[in-house]
């Protein structure tokens, strides 16, 4: 059964960090690409990290460059997004997504499987 459950989520100031984690279970971290996603009120669906099965390559949004960084740990069947400097514009639920694609993506209909979510807010 796979499946991927996001933590690390909550309230934080402007300027403040979160690091998020995607725990996956069912099949090997190591064989999927996992990309990061969020959905800010009134806004689609936006892509915000990814990093590559094969050889860890990653991939960034504008929004967020020098900002996040997403890791994983294989061992721990885990993915972060470290989330430093936040904005309330990073505002969102956030969520972790698997596909069996080995290189970047980017679009949220390349992925297979998905968590439930996070919510994130930015606030004084």
């Amino acid at each position: 059964q796979v499946q991927l459950v996001e933590s690390g989520g909550g309230l934080v100031q402007p300027g403040g960090s979160l690091r998020l984690s995607c725990e996956v279970s069912g099949f090997t971290l190591g064989y999927y690409t996992i990309g990061w996603f969020r959905q800010a009120p009134g806004k689609e669906r936006e892509g915000v990290s990814c990093i590559s099965s094969t050889d860890g390559n990653t991939y960034y949004s504008d929004s967020v460059k020098d900002r996040f960084t997403i890791s994983k740990d294989n061992a721990k069947n885990t993915v972060y997004l470290q989330m430093n400097s936040l904005k309330p514009e990073d505002t969102a639920i956030y969520y972790c997504a698997a596909t069996v694609a080995t290189s970047i993506r980017a679009r949220e209909d390349e992925y297979d499987y998905w968590g439930q979510g996070t919510q994130v807010v930015v606030s004084s």
